[in-house]
């Protein structure tokens, strides 16, 4: 069977119970991290700009665009704080957090059980993605477990690791997911799992791809939430409000479109109807 997880309406409790038990273990540690954002009236943000919809460099003018950038942006209006991005890798990002080199993680790094105890997290996701694979489109590889004993390129540090060694592949894991799938291109594996985000628009749009496909279903689907370091509590509630009005007004939704972001997620349609109803 493929390696998924529940539904987001059932993970949000999770999230919910794990601030909890966070909010305990880390009691005694002050959450300074809004008194620094107030006092230097600057946030400070780790985002992913491999490529994608989510984060990249537009070669136009050489400056980072994406939803995750949006939302950093709009994070900074909301708190009335000026917005320093810096660019991190899935081999380094929780580094950057736990090393206090950016205040919040926004990088394409998605909840885990796993996570969810060396990190804190916003209770409410602001989106839900899972992988996919890009293989040739003449390659027998028509399913997740076709990849058993087969040479596999993803990223170090991605979620999607431990299904696919799981599923019995053979890793090679690259800094960041452009190196990976210029391994791919390069015949180095039979295929870049990656999340369906970033994979879906390239062989979708880009004439260098014309010869690939993905596989389907998604693999490991799980919600995206933004990162902070743990017993950040007041941290979480503040951004954790702001998150819920991105669901309310729509601008998430917005967003996706505005970036072109495919395949559309229904937990944005779910949570938008959730949050609007609720008015939160």
């Amino acid at each position: 069977m493929p390696y998924t997880r529940s539904p987001i309406t059932r993970l949000v409790p999770l999230f919910v119970g794990a601030i909890a038990a966070l909010g305990a273990s880390f009691a005694v540690q002050a959450d300074a991290t809004l008194d620094k954002i107030e006092q230097r009236h600057r946030l400070v943000v780790g985002v992913l700009l491999s490529g994608g919809p989510f984060g990249s460099i537009d070669p136009s003018n050489q400056k980072p665009k994406g939803l995750n950038v949006d939302m950093a942006e709009d994070l900074g209006r909301r708190l009335g704080a000026e917005v320093e991005l810096v660019p991190v890798l899935p081999a380094n990002r929780v580094q950057f957090l736990q090393q206090g080199k950016v205040d919040l993680l926004i990088a394409n790094m998605e909840w885990t059980a796993e996570r969810g105890q060396q990190l804190g997290f916003v209770p409410t996701p602001f989106y839900r993605v899972g992988g996919t694979a890009a293989v040739l489109k003449d390659s027998k590889i028509t399913r997740w477990e076709d990849l058993k004993g087969q040479s596999v390129c993803t990223s170090q540090g991605s979620s999607y690791v431990k299904p696919l060694t799981e599923y019995g592949a053979e890793l090679k894991a690259f800094k960041s997911s452009s190196e990976s799938l210029l391994a791919l291109r390069g015949n180095n594996c039979v295929a870049a799992v990656h999340d369906a985000t970033l994979i879906n628009p390239l062989i979708a749009d880009s004439a260098e791809w014309k010869d690939y496909r993905a596989i389907t279903p998604e693999l490991n689907p799980a919600p995206s939430v933004i990162w902070t370091r743990p017993g950040e509590a007041d941290t979480q509630v503040k951004l954790d409000a702001i998150v819920k009005d991105w669901h309310r007004t729509g601008w998430l939704i917005e967003g996706e479109k505005r970036h072109h972001i495919t395949p559309a997620s229904p937990a944005l349609v779910e949570l938008h109807d959730k949050f609007q109803a609720a008015g939160a």
